[in-house]
């Protein structure tokens, strides 16, 4: 019987793919001996097009690689047979890490598993004003492409992240729960379009800290140790602190407790902030957090003009980064710590109390985030690229010495 794209009611063959008749013409000029690059132009192919057909659709009973236009044909239409097991269902090892890096439990820097809080599924997604399940929550990307440096040698550890997502999204694909959808960073039970606000500010500081000032070698990103920072607010005035280097994208979480009286009568005037976010207790924590790292990455520091850093006199002579400021209503001037903050979103919703996470639980989550690789740092983790930078910086000054 005669194929059935060759009937008068089918639909003609999409011309993305070979047609048989081109078929015929690649088997008629390739034993005339005519060489890839010539069989692509006559037919108004790409050469890698008619080089995959001649690797993928020739035959191999005698042998040897013998193109034959009805062969290449059946292999063609046994190929794009639907449907096809997902390679996530046939592959154990493969669904284990993919499942591992996406819903993985999250673990402080002593080993010791963080369970976060109890968040049952509902089919649908979170609210933003909701808790979030913790857990590693790397994006389907950062899981494809870490897979080629964790397995370079093996081939059968690949997966695509479009593959990723349509077994969390696509019924009938398999192998991966709807619910670890609630993994992912926007935490969506369906793919939709996502918006972004702006920033806030306030202009009070004086000209000599403005980010104009800066040095020149922290745009570029060229050279660690230029950090950006910002606060990210939960209910009741709760706030975590954020620390992130832009060149290694190492981040550091800023615990802010609220302070002994807050919430428990009249506020004395001129006193201090009780929520615990305050110039005081915002310079404590980032002298307290980012002493713990050498000289060599403690360059500077950028902030949003927020009442927070008044005390930046002080923080730089505590710790020697030299503070400066953004611009009002400008918080591109800090992306890195911009996007760092969405990312950290995932872990603590906006409208959720955030005094209510230990400084442990922040250490865990700064582990996770620290741990999850990225397409800027040509899939390395933020703490691989910041132990390469430290190494680096010690030969450099080995040498210098």
């Amino acid at each position: 019987m005669p194929p059935s794209t060759l009937g008068r009611s089918s639909k003609p063959p999409s011309g993305r793919y070979l047609s048989f008749a081109e078929r015929e013409e690649i088997a008629l000029w390739r034993a005339q001996g005519h060489g890839v690059r010539d069989v692509a132009r006559r037919l108004g192919r790409a050469a890698s097009t008619i080089s995959r057909e001649l690797r993928r659709n020739a035959a191999t009973r005698n042998g040897e690689l013998e193109y034959r236009a009805t062969t290449a044909q059946w292999h063609a239409e046994r190929a794009a047979r639907r449907p096809k097991p997902a390679k996530l269902v046939t592959r154990p090892a493969l669904r284990a890490y993919v499942q591992d890096r996406l819903a993985g439990a999250v673990v402080a820097p002593d080993g010791v598993g963080v369970a976060g809080p109890a968040v049952p599924w509902k089919g649908r997604r979170h609210g933003p004003r909701q808790p979030r399940r913790w857990a590693k929550a790397w994006s389907p990307q950062q899981i494809s492409r870490r897979l080629r440096l964790d397995y370079p040698d093996d081939r059968a550890m690949r997966i695509s992240h479009e593959a990723i997502y349509q077994s969390l999204y696509v019924q009938g694909r398999g192998a991966l729960r709807r619910e670890l959808t609630a993994c992912l960073r926007t935490g969506r039970a369906l793919r939709v379009p996502r918006a972004r606000s702006g920033g806030r500010g306030k202009s009070h500081v004086a000209p000599e800290v403005k980010i104009s000032e800066r040095p020149a070698e922290a745009d570029d990103r060229a050279v660690p140790g230029h950090w950006e920072g910002d606060l990210i607010l939960g209910l009741g005035s709760s706030a975590i602190g954020t620390l992130v280097e832009p060149t290694t994208r190492f981040t550091m979480l800023l615990h802010l407790p609220r302070m002994p009286g807050h919430g428990g009568g009249v506020r004395a005037k001129n006193g201090p902030a009780l929520a615990g976010h305050g110039a005081e207790a915002v310079r404590d924590a980032i002298t307290r957090t980012i002493t713990t790292l050498p000289e060599a990455v403690r360059r500077s520091l950028t902030w949003d003009q927020g009442a927070e850093m008044t005390e930046h006199l002080r923080l730089r002579i505590d710790t020697g980064l030299h503070v400066y400021f953004c611009d009002p209503h400008s918080p591109w001037q800090r992306g890195t710590n911009e996007n760092t903050n969405g990312l950290l979103r995932q872990y603590f919703p906006k409208g959720t109390d955030l005094a209510a996470h230990s400084a442990g639980d922040l250490a865990a989550v700064a582990a996770a985030l620290n741990a999850r690789p990225r397409k800027t740092l040509n899939w390395l983790t933020p703490a691989e690229a910041l132990d390469a930078a430290l190494r680096s910086a010690q030969t450099g000054v080995a040498t210098t010495s």
